[in-house]
C-alpha cells in the first residue's frame, strides 16, 4: 500500500496531511490567544451573537484575583505606602504647593467676600500669607503621620486597583501579554510542531485506514491537543523534577526572576503609585474620610492666620455664617489641589523604584504555587472555552482538507 501512495499521482495530497495539521496547529493557538485577549470591547449582538476577549469581559473579576492572588500577597497598603515614605510625600507637596499658598489664600477669600479682601492693607495679607507658610510644614508632617496610621481607613485598596483595571481593559492584558510574553509566543509556535507530529500520525492512519472522517477528527484532536499540551507545558511540572538527566520545570515557573522584573515594573508605574494612591485618598470610595482629615488640620492654622485684630472684623463684616462658609472654602481648596504634587513625572518614578525594589524581591522569592497565579488565571477563566474554540476550528480545518484536497467522502 505504501509504495503505491509513493508512486500515486497524487503523493502530494498524502505529504500535505501534516503540513495541514501543523498550520492548524499553529492557527488554533493563535486564535485562542488573540481570542483570550481581544477584541477589548464586545463586537456582534449580545448577548450571544458575537465575542469579547475572555479577559476583557470579565474584568472586574479578573481585577479582582488578580489582587486577591498577587498584589495582596506581596505587599499590604500600610507598608507599601511606608516604602514610599510620607516624609518625602509631604516634602513633595511642600515644594509645589508652597509657592501658591498666597495667590490660593487670595482666591478663597476673594470667593467668599472680594470687597472685604480688596479692602484689606497689604500689610495684613502679608502677615496672613507669613503664618500659613511657618505653619505649612508641621501640617504636613502631622497630615502624613496620620494618613499613615488610617491608610487602610482612606483607601479601598481593591477597590482603587479594580477600578484601575476595569476602565483600562488594555492595562489589564497588558498584566498578563508583558509577563507571560514567552509563554505566549511558545504556545503558537508549539501549535505547529505538535501539529506537524499528530499529522504524522493522521498520514498513518490515513493511509491504513482511509476513511471520511478520519481528516476531520484528526483536525479536532489536534486542535484540542496542542492547546492542551501547551498549557501543561507551561506550567507542569510546578517544582524542578528530575528525568535522568534533565531536569524539568513549567516554562514560566523556570522565568520567575525575569517575569517579576517586567510585571513589577509595570505595577508601580501604572497601578500602584503615589499618584494613584493620593487620587484614591481624594476621590476614592472612602474620601469623604480624608477630606475630613484635611479639613481638620487645616482649620486650626487659618484660626491663627486670621488673629483676633482680622478675625473679629471679620465676622463683624461678613457675619458667622459667610466666616464659616469661607472657612469651608479653604477645606474644599485644600482638597482640590492636594492631587496637584503627584503630577510630577520625575516624583512618581522615584518612588515608584523604590516600591519596585521590594515587590520584585518579595516575588522572586515566592513560591512556584503562589507565583503561577500571576498568569495561570488567565486561561483558568475559559480554559475549556478556549481549547474547545481550538477544537471546532481543527475540525472545520480538517473537513476542509477531506473536501478541498482529497475530493470530499468516498
Amino acid at each position: 500500500m505504501i509504495d503505491t501512495i509513493l508512486h500515486h499521482p497524487d503523493l502530494w495530497k498524502y505529504v500535505s496531511i501534516p503540513f495541514v495539521a501543523g498550520i492548524v496547529g499553529w492557527g488554533t493557538n493563535w486564535a485562542a490567544i488573540k481570542l483570550t485577549f481581544l477584541p477589548l470591547e464586545f463586537i456582534g449582538r449580545k448577548p450571544y451573537l458575537g465575542w469579547q476577549g475572555i479577559i476583557p469581559s470579565k474584568a472586574a473579576r479578573m481585577a479582582g484575583i488578580f489582587v486577591d492572588s498577587t498584589m495582596t500577597k506581596l505587599g499590604t497598603l500600610p507598608e507599601l505606602f511606608e516604602q514610599m515614605e510620607p516624609a518625602k510625600i509631604a516634602a513633595q507637596i511642600e515644594k509645589v504647593i508652597t509657592p501658591r499658598l498666597a495667590r490660593y489664600t487670595d482666591e478663597i477669600v476673594q470667593a467668599e467676600n472680594p470687597v472685604l479682601w480688596r479692602h484689606t492693607p497689604q500689610v495684613v495679607k502679608n502677615r496672613i500669607y507669613d503664618r500659613i507658610r511657618q505653619r505649612f510644614p508641621q501640617l504636613l508632617h502631622n497630615l502624613m503621620s496620620e494618613a499613615s496610621e488610617q491608610i487602610e481607613d482612606l483607601i479601598d485598596f481593591k477597590h482603587m486597583i479594580t477600578q484601575r483595571l476595569v476602565n483600562d481593559r488594555a492595562l489589564l492584558n497588558r498584566l498578563f501579554l508583558e509577563s507571560g510574553d514567552q509563554e505566549f509566543k511558545f504556545i503558537v509556535r508549539s501549535g505547529l510542531y505538535f501539529g506537524f507530529l499528530f499529522g504524522l500520525v493522521q498520514l498513518v492512519v490515513w493511509i491504513v485506514y482511509p476513511v471520511w472522517w478520519v481528516l476531520p477528527a484528526f483536525g479536532l484532536l489536534v486542535g484540542y491537543a496542542t492547546n492542551w499540551i501547551a498549557l501543561n507545558i507551561i506550567f507542569r511540572p510546578l517544582l524542578p523534577t528530575k528525568i535522568g538527566p534533565w531536569t524539568l520545570q513549567g516554562l514560566f515557573l523556570k522565568r520567575q526572576k525575569d517575569v517579576a522584573s517586567v510585571w513589577c515594573l509595570l505595577v508601580t508605574r501604572e497601578i500602584v503609585n503615589v499618584r494613584s494612591i493620593i487620587y484614591a485618598m481624594v476621590g476614592g470610595s472612602k474620601s469623604d474620610q480624608t477630606k475630613a482629615m484635611i479639613k481638620r488640620h487645616i482649620e486650626p492654622i487659618v484660626n491663627e492666620a486670621l488673629d483676633p485684630l482680622l478675625r473679629l472684623p471679620t465676622q463683624l463684616t461678613v457675619g458667622q455664617q459667610s466666616f464659616d462658609e469661607m472657612m469651608a472654602l479653604v477645606g474644599d481648596k485644600s482638597v482640590q489641589v492636594s492631587t496637584d504634587p503627584f503630577d510630577d513625572w520625575h516624583f512618581n518614578h522615584d518612588r515608584a523604584q523604590v516600591v519596585e525594589k521590594l515587590l520584585r524581591q518579595r516575588m522572586i522569592e515566592m513560591p512556584p504555587d503562589q507565583f503561577q497565579d500571576l498568569l495561570r488565571p488567565c486561561f483558568q477563566e475559559d480554559e475549556t472555552k478556549l481549547i474547545l474554540v481550538g477544537a471546532v476550528l481543527g475540525f472545520l480545518a480538517g473537513l476542509g482538507q477531506l473536501f478541498f484536497v482529497f475530493g470530499g467522502p468516498g
